[in-house]
């Protein structure tokens, strides 16, 4: 059993679900979870949170149901550069960001130029998770990225919707494979992500947690129970 989610999106995410943050931990608390990370998209997808949505959520309990909630964000990268959809004031006042690649918001490129987008948004201080990077859609050199996140000390996220039967990505097994070799070669923490949109997934990693246990990566690398030094990695700055 894993104590942390990192990666779910309430209603302030636009679309797939009506839940509210305490719905949210309600059923993260039913579900035996300790650590409970709220990240909406950013502003850049259709009727997603603003930034007055985001500036707000600063004033917001952290805890509720008995669970510890973080405030973050699920950022679109937009362009190769590795701009991002939320300035840095309002970065600065969330708990993390997760960095990721969606259609809607980022052409895909060439290897080289995916790869330069992922990069340069991990430079950002605020930027600790790489969001679904797995994509068949936007290839990228997993060794550059793996030695960038040493660097910059940032984490690579395993996404239960990607591995799903229920996911819509296509086939990320090799892509997966390719992660958790660079993160066992490099000795770099990742985590599981439900990737829940709603109440429906947080925290099932049923997909992700059999997949990382067949590649037999090492348990000390998964961070979902160390709660501890995950949250110390996230806050770093």
């Amino acid at each position: 059993m894993y104590l942390s989610d990192m990666h779910t999106h309430s209603i302030a995410s636009g679309h797939g679900t009506i839940c509210t943050v305490s719905d949210m931990a309600k059923a993260a608390s039913r579900r035996g979870l300790k650590l409970l990370g709220i990240t909406d998209h950013g502003p850049a997808t259709l009727a997603a949170g603003t930034a007055s949505y985001f500036r707000s959520l600063s004033y917001s309990p952290k805890k509720r149901f008995g669970i510890e909630l973080l405030f973050g964000i699920e950022l679109n990268i937009l362009d190769a550069n590795g701009h991002v959809d939320l300035n840095d004031e309002l970065l600065e006042k969330l708990d993390y960001a997760i960095a990721s690649m969606h259609a809607q918001n980022y052409k895909s490129g060439s290897v080289k130029e995916n790869t330069s987008a992922y990069l340069n948004a991990m430079k950002h201080p605020c930027v600790k998770v790489l969001g679904h990077c797995d994509n068949p859609q936007f290839p990228v050199d997993y060794e550059t990225l793996a030695v960038a996140a040493k660097e910059f000390g940032v984490i690579f996220e395993i996404n239960e919707a990607s591995l799903a039967p229920y996911g819509y990505r296509g086939d990320t097994r090799a892509n997966n494979r390719e992660i958790l070799k660079y993160c066992t070669k490099y000795e770099i923490p990742i985590v599981l992500s439900s990737d829940s949109h709603g109440t429906g997934h947080i925290g099932d990693f049923t997909y992700a947690a059999e997949f990382v246990h067949e590649e037999m990566f090492p348990e000390e690398l998964i961070l979902n129970n160390n709660i501890p030094r995950l949250k110390m990695i996230l806050s770093e700055r």
